[in-house]
């Protein structure tokens, strides 16, 4: 008796597609049919180019070497990303990864850093993170620290060109069986008695059947939106930028190893370097600037030559109220979308394939598996964005229309708590496993001004020359560290001219 070939069809290519059926035909071997449809006529919004440290988890899972992986996507390293002008004009902090100084006693380092600083004798609180030392001297390194070693580690992420990424990850899974079909979807059609997606139509007539439906589609939602009229929940009230104009343009050195997102009059541009060109956009809210005048502004504030025409997408902030619906699930832009200010999009593409790998079915769909996936992707959802919008509720651009309307409005309830504990006494509460740690709110906060009242009373069971000798051993060690790194333009001419990046070891 023939075993049931169980099969599963992706609506859509681009990075979100790819990312997905790359991952299907990893891990579902035996049983499985793995199809993607996708139309060469139909554009993809490229979304990515920068991401975070993450996204290395998915390419080690699937086996994919990183030097090879560089070479093919014209990759750079990132360290964390740059805020001009957000705190203030003239104001530039960084987002680093990795930790903040290291802990001491039961507390975290910002708790004794806010001290020092209340005495003036803390340097600024980049300092005392190994990442935004090394990122502001442009300095990379693969770091293995000994097992007793007091210095922390140096987490990465990638730059690389989003549509280069996905034509690499359908060439790793066509490799793999996963079968793709050249068409564009005229119709779909629902079963029923039950209501799921039975098949596709495709312009040609051909017919495409599933049992289960991935909706990679993007903005416009053909499966979950289009078929099944999810329903959309719409958060423009708190993130009002509904606008990206991009733009690549001639690549600069340094290859910086971080990503820049510089706030203008009504939104932010956004500058990330690859190998062979830097990829450049402006988010702005159509509210408060002209199409016309934000492709002035961001052609204005090129670094390069720009290399092509600027492309204008239009977008809504938000997500799906269900990201799995009947027997369609939602992934990448389909399923929502945040403006891609720290360098989101790709990770939730990434958490949405974990999830659908994690609920997998066995059969038909339970509901009570439905509702936990839903309820999981719209947890981890709306702590990003509440971390994208105390990016803009923290500004401190006075006299602007945008940002003073921004700096005034009410906030979603978790976040306006959140602020108001780390202003009292700083204090982070991260709940479950929510995206952003505790150094990621310290950095974004005490970057754009929101510095606690109080720090923690344990902070004070230490003298004053041990706190200062403290926080000068910490600044020393991590200058010197990063001083110890190579170039990081070296460091990828490296990557890119051998078969595997060598380890740099820091004992």
């Amino acid at each position: 008796m023939s075993e049931m070939v169980r099969s599963i069809v992706i609506v859509g290519g681009g990075t979100a597609g790819w990312m997905t059926a790359a991952a299907l035909a990893r891990f579902c071997g035996k049983g499985w049919r793995i199809t993607l449809v996708e139309s060469d006529e139909i554009g993809t919004v490229g979304v990515g180019e920068a991401t975070i440290p993450m996204i290395r988890n998915f390419n080690q899972a699937l086996g994919i070497d990183e030097a090879d992986f560089l070479r093919a996507t014209q990759g750079t390293y990132k360290l964390g990303i740059e805020f001009a002008g957000w705190g203030g004009r003239d104001d530039r902090y960084m987002h680093a990864f990795g930790l903040v100084g290291r802990g001491l006693g039961l507390l975290p380092f910002h708790h004794y850093w806010l001290r020092a600083r209340a005495a003036g004798k803390a340097g600024p609180l980049g300092d005392y993170v190994l990442n935004n030392v090394a990122a502001y001297r442009n300095r990379f390194a693969h770091v293995q620290r000994a097992a007793d070693s007091m210095l922390p580690p140096l987490p990465y992420a990638f730059h690389f060109d989003a549509g280069l990424y996905a034509a690499y990850l359908r060439r790793y899974a066509e490799a793999r069986g996963v079968v793709r079909v050249e068409g564009r979807v005229v119709d779909v059609e629902r079963d029923g008695g039950s209501g799921d997606v039975a098949a596709l139509t495709l312009a040609d007539g051909e017919r495409i059947a599933g049992d289960l439906f991935v909706d990679c589609s993007g903005f416009r939602g053909l499966l979950i939106e289009g078929a099944l009229a999810t329903g959309y929940e719409d958060w423009s009230h708190w993130l009002p930028c509904d606008r990206a104009v991009a733009v690549p343009c001639a690549s600069v050195r340094p290859l910086t190893p971080y990503t820049r997102a510089t706030a203008r009059k009504a939104g932010w541009q956004w500058r990330i370097p690859l190998q062979h060109r830097t990829g450049n956009g402006h988010v702005f809210s159509s509210a408060h600037m002209s199409e016309d005048a934000a492709t002035a502004t961001l052609l204005g504030n090129l670094d390069g030559e720009a290399l092509a025409e600027p492309r204008m997408l239009r977008f809504t902030t938000g997500r799906r109220t269900r990201a799995w619906n009947r027997n369609v699930v939602a992934i990448g832009l389909s399923a929502g979308f945040i403006e891609p200010l720290e360098s989101t999009s790709i990770h939730l593409i990434q958490t949405g394939i974990n999830r659908l790998l994690d609920f997998l079915p066995n059969g038909s769909v339970a509901d009570a598996d439905r509702d936990a996936f839903n309820r999981l992707t719209a947890f981890e959802i709306e702590r990003i964005r509440d971390f994208v919008i105390l990016h803009y509720a923290a500004n401190g651009r006075t006299g602007e229309p945008f940002w003073d309307a921004l700096r005034t409005m009410e906030l979603p309830e978790p976040l306006a708590n959140r602020i108001a504990m780390f202003r009292a006494n700083g204090r982070i509460v991260r709940e479950h496993d929510e995206l952003f740690d505790v150094a990621g709110w310290v950095q974004v906060m005490v970057g754009q001004n929101i510095l606690p009242e109080r720090w923690h009373p344990l902070a004070d069971q230490i003298d004053d020359a041990q706190l200062d000798q403290f926080l000068t051993t910490v600044a020393t060690a991590f200058a010197r560290d990063a001083e110890r790194m190579p170039d990081h333009d070296a460091f990828v001419a490296r990557c890119v001219a051998t078969p595997q990046p060598q380890e740099v070891t820091r004992l």
